[in-house]
Order: C-alpha cells, then sequence, then structure tokens
C-alpha cells in the first residue's frame, strides 16, 4: 500500500490554513452587499478595501490599481480585450505575444484575429526564453500591445519580462504580463518589472479558486469585459465575491513571508538530483536550468510515454503536456515550441513542489519512478492517507 503524494502545485495547490481561517468569518458576516450604504454594506466594504490593500502591498502598486476578477483567465481576457475594444483604430491593431503563452492568451489573440487584429507569436529558444530583440523587432506602427507571461505554467522557465516591457515603454506601448504562475513564488513588483497590466490566480498560491485580479496601472485605458454597474471604480460589473476576495488577500499576506522559498527550491533540487543519480542520461531537464520557477521541475524520460508512467502510478498526482489528439499522441506544444524532439518530449513530466512537500515526498517518488521505468510493471494498490488537493 502507497501514500498518496501531491506533486502538483502548479494545477493548483490547497487552501492554506491561513486563508482558511481569513475566510470563515465571513461564512456568517460581513454579509451585506459592498455597494449598499448601510452597516451591512460598510462591514462587506471594509473587508473588501482591506484584501485589495492586501494585494496591493504584495505586488508593489496603489490599491486604486487593483480590480479582482473570478481568476487569471477573466483577467487575462480582460487586459487583452479591454485594450482592443478601447482602441479607436481597432482594424490596424497589431499584439506581440509568444508562442508558449497559456491558452487565456492564445485564444483571446486568435479571438481577436478574428476580429481582424493582427498577432505575432515570438518563438522561443531550447530553453523556453522570449529574446526581447525579436520583440524589438517585431514592434511595427500598428503594435497596440505587448503581452509576455511572466513564467512559463509547463516547464517553469521565467521570462525578462522587466527588459521587454522596458522596449514597451521606449515606443509608448503598454505592455501585459500573465503573472499567475510567478505571483507567491517569486518577487513580483508592478513599478519594477515596468508592466501596465499584469493577471493573477489566487488559486496558484494558496488562495481560492474562483478569484484573481488584473492590476491596470493607472493611465491604462481599457472598456470593461462586463458591463452593468459601477463596481470596481467601473472597470469590472458584477457584485464583488468578497469572501473569496478576502480569501485573496490573505494569500497575499501569506507570500509576502514565502515568497522565492528556499527549502521548496532545496527540495526542488534535491529531486533533481535523485533522479539524476538513479537515471543517469536515461532522463532530461526541460526549461531553463537556471531562470525557472523555485518549485518546478520538468523533466523527460526518453523512449517512454509521461502518461502511461503516471498511469500506473495513481498515488502520485503531477501532471503531463502530452495530449491524444484523433488517436495521435502529441507533444505539448511548448515543447514543440522550444524543439524539444518527440521522442523526449512525449516522455515529460512535470513535477511542482510546495509548502506540503517533503523529502520523503521525494525519496518516495523517485524509487516508484524507478521501479515503472525500470520493471514496467505496476505499482501496488494505493491508500488515502493524506488527501491531495484537487486539480484544475
Amino acid at each position: 500500500m502507497t501514500e498518496r503524494i501531491y506533486l502538483d502545485y502548479n494545477a493548483t495547490p490547497p487552501l492554506a490554513p491561513e486563508v482558511v481561517a481569513a475566510m470563515t468569518p465571513l461564512l456568517t458576516s460581513a454579509q451585506g452587499n459592498p455597494s449598499s450604504r448601510h452597516w451591512a454594506g460598510a462591514a462587506a466594504r471594509d473587508a473588501l478595501d482591506a484584501a485589495r490593500a492586501q494585494v496591493a502591498a504584495l505586488l508593489g502598486c496603489d490599491a486604486t490599481e487593483v480590480v479582482f476578477t473570478s481568476g487569471g483567465t477573466e483577467a487575462n481576457n480582460q487586459a487583452i480585450k479591454g485594450l482592443y475594444f478601447a482602441a479607436r483604430d481597432r482594424a490596424r491593431f497589431h499584439i506581440i505575444t509568444s508562442c508558449i503563452e497559456h491558452p487565456a492568451v492564445l485564444e483571446p489573440c486568435r479571438f481577436l484575429e478574428r476580429l481582424g487584429a493582427d498577432v505575432t507569436r515570438l518563438p522561443v529558444d531550447r530553453f523556453g526564453r522570449v529574446d526581447p530583440d525579436d520583440v524589438r523587432r517585431a514592434i511595427r506602427p500598428q503594435t497596440a500591445l505587448v503581452t509576455i507571461m511572466h513564467a512559463n505554467n509547463e516547464v517553469g522557465t521565467i521570462q525578462p519580462i522587466a527588459e521587454i516591457a522596458a522596449l514597451a515603454r521606449a515606443h509608448g506601448l503598454p505592455c501585459h504580463a500573465d503573472a499567475a504562475q510567478t505571483v507567491g513564488k517569486i518577487p513580483v513588483d508592478v513599478k519594477s518589472l515596468g508592466v501596465d497590466l499584469l493577471s493573477l490566480a489566487g488559486h496558484k498560491f494558496y488562495g481560492p479558486k474562483g478569484v484573481g485580479a488584473l492590476i491596470i496601472r493607472n493611465g491604462a485605458v481599457l472598456e470593461p469585459l462586463f458591463h452593468g454597474a459601477g463596481h470596481e471604480a467601473g472597470r469590472r460589473a458584477g457584485t464583488e465575491n468578497v469572501l473569496e476576495v478576502v480569501g485573496l488577500g490573505a494569500a497575499c499576506d501569506l507570500a509576502q513571508s514565502q515568497i522565492d522559498d528556499h527549502r521548496v527550491r532545496a527540495l526542488r533540487d534535491a529531486f533533481w538530483r535523485r533522479l539524476q543519480e538513479t537515471f543517469g542520461d536515461r532522463i532530461v531537464l526541460n526549461g531553463h536550468p537556471v531562470h525557472r520557477l523555485p518549485n518546478t521541475l520538468h523533466v523527460s524520460f526518453p523512449g517512454h510515454r509521461g502518461h502511461e508512467l503516471l498511469a500506473q502510478l495513481p498515488h502520485l498526482a503531477a501532471s503531463t503536456g502530452s495530449a491524444c489528439h484523433a488517436g495521435s499522441l502529441q507533444i505539448s506544444p511548448v515543447l514543440a515550441a522550444m524543439g524539444v524532439p518527440d521522442e523526449v518530449g512525449l516522455g515529460a513530466i512535470r513535477f511542482s513542489l510546495g509548502r506540503n512537500s517533503t523529502p520523503e515526498d521525494i525519496e518516495t517518488a523517485v524509487e516508484a519512478l524507478r521501479f515503472v521505468v525500470d520493471e514496467r510493471r505496476p505499482m501496488p494498490e494505493s491508500h488515502d492517507r493524506h488527501q491531495p488537493a484537487s486539480k484544475t
């Protein structure tokens, strides 16, 4: 019998106890509408304002620049579509992005292409990094937006956003960064990065699912994604989700003390060393060896299929980027863009660690992988000891 191990924190970590503690009182109090002017609404408004200040404190921006959303996907859509629909000349609207963005960026760009926008998707190098010179060369008179993710959700590679944002600023262009994978893991300061728009998702750093934020620097003009009453200073209609917004604020407070967690980084590095010791040249590291998220380890077992290995390890929660389309297994588009050969990319597995990960988890995971990679036999039946976080 084998204990369950959760190594999929980039998908979603569990709610932190501190976040649960902050949210629990609101189940029975502060139930008024934050837009109401009576005493019940005032309590909800106070909770909303406090959470907004917590988000701003973590990201180094003004509280007035924080717009609460339903998550990172909505924030990305609001940033990209909002600029497009606010533009005076949409027929000449040119967007610069990368080919490895999350679908929450790629799909809004495709949608706007159908409306007439022009999109340039920049390549990445073998580590998954965008070259700022490629950004500079792609800028044209019609360019209206540069949107590049802060870090890739699969391989964990961190992009040179500050340099890219500086290029955009020099040409008078707004720059948006999808920071869903970086907020709470590494320092993210809106002013230092120089971006005009930044998206985050609460459930990526121990907050609740269904809440996020878009940072809109003062001066940026966006058409709202939702139209209605004047919530969020007229930038996002709909009564605010006070319960989960408070959870987001608590997660931001917690992140202040856990940013760039050296324990998690050391554990990830120990995991990689143990895998190298065990598999030698039969394992490959994907992504940048230095410029990557401190919790992310993306590896390939050439000659194997990552999804088949994980299928034999039902007790181990991790991710694989390959997918089956029309009966044909294809490697992740991110790995394909990095030039990873099919025989390597099909054997890819992403392990992402978090605050609850332990050295014992790592040892158990390495031994389990050795068992299925070397022996190609199914593992013994698993059982629950610690319920893992749900995956999205």
